[in-house]
């Protein structure tokens, strides 16, 4: 195994791989058959909010939220203030960002210390099996490394403005998760360290694949850290969660933003809110760009079911441990599905 310092062997760029022409990918990229991508629940879509609806008939809207996090760990945000132009604008900015010819983008060549930067793949395994995926990983909070790219000259002003709009959602959500759970409406946003809470982005890139019954662009995991908010490419579909011990595809609201449960949510609510296994399937025809924004608890808070979940008819089910420390494991292995969370719980 390599260590965090740097990858454990040369990093190739899979937009490189999807423009040389070769009609068949390289064996690092091809899945085991049973992890490949199969037929799926086309016919399921993931709950819908309106968030408006926090106004308008908040205890329906309420409730709403609640299933979607207990039932499904994921809904689409709709109605949730963020202007369509800004929307549009930063799927845009981050596609321009991809297209930069390849020395531009390698400036800002990423390691598995901080996974700020541009890479290709995820955990330092060697010999480890590829996704078919580039990407852009930028802390935003805290703003100690943040490694913004100089092109597109506008990209740092339209994420700075996007970035505003998802602490604003995060902290609306936080607020209305510790109310169902019967908390006070703080107490989320304190467990994830108030103020100094985390924020993270990363920006997808998925190019065309020759052979996508082979491969995955994101194979299955559950997203490590608090809460995640995705701007999916509602052009052309890819994300699906795992429903049932089966795959649904997840279908784009218009100007939608999906939402979902991190492993840390599923911690803190003793379980009571779930983490979802998903994965990204990638196209033959058509390239794909998301971006995916991580609102975090602060990096060295321990992280245990909040007491007032903890009785004696549900006792606590994962044993404490920092976010910094937690993520260290995705940043060594790659996504696992739902091993790390798992391995949390407490022996009986």
């Amino acid at each position: 195994m390599g260590s965090l310092e740097d990858w454990p062997e040369p990093v190739v760029c899979v937009q490189s791989l999807s423009e040389n022409g070769n009609q068949v990918i390289p064996n690092q990229y091809i899945k085991p058959k049973l992890e490949r991508p199969s037929s799926c629940l086309n016919d399921v879509n993931i709950p819908i909010v309106d968030l408006s609806g926090l106004v308008t008939s908040r205890e329906v809207t309420m409730k709403q939220i609640s299933h979607a996090c207990r039932e499904w760990g994921f809904f689409q945000l709709v109605n949730h203030g963020v202007k369509t132009e800004l929307i549009d604008e930063a799927r845009d900015i981050w596609r321009e960002f991809f297209h930069e010819p390849m020395e531009v983008k390698k400036i800002y060549a990423n390691s598995p210390k901080t996974y700020e930067g541009f890479g290709s793949r995820l955990g330092v395994e060697k010999g480890a099996i590829l996704d078919w995926n580039d990407y852009y990983y930028l802390h935003y909070l805290p703003f100690c490394h943040t490694k913004w790219p100089a092109h597109p000259p506008s990209l740092r002003d339209v994420m700075e403005e996007y970035t505003k709009e998802i602490l604003r959602l995060g902290a609306v959500l936080l607020e209305v998760l510790s109310i169902n759970l019967g908390l006070k409406e703080d107490s989320l946003q304190n467990a994830f360290g108030g103020k100094e809470a985390g924020a993270c982005l990363r920006a997808n890139f998925y190019p065309k694949c020759p052979q996508p019954e082979l491969t995955l662009g994101l194979s299955s995991h559950s997203d490590p850290g608090g809460m995640a908010f995705l701007l999916p490419d509602e052009q052309v579909a890819g994300l699906q969660i795992r429903k049932d011990d089966q795959w649904a595809t997840v279908k784009p609201a218009h100007n939608a933003i999906i939402v979902n449960i991190g492993d840390q949510l599923q911690v803190l609510s003793n379980s009571i809110y779930k983490s979802v296994e998903h994965r990204v399937v990638v196209n033959p025809n058509k390239e794909r760009v998301s971006l995916a924004y991580f609102y975090n608890p602060k990096n060295d808070l321990l992280i245990q079911p909040i007491s007032e979940l903890v009785t004696t008819k549900t006792p606590s089910l994962y044993l404490p441990m920092t976010f910094e420390e937690y993520r260290r494991y995705i940043r060594t292995k790659g996504p696992q599905g739902k091993f790390q969370v798992e391995s949390l719980k407490s022996p009986r």
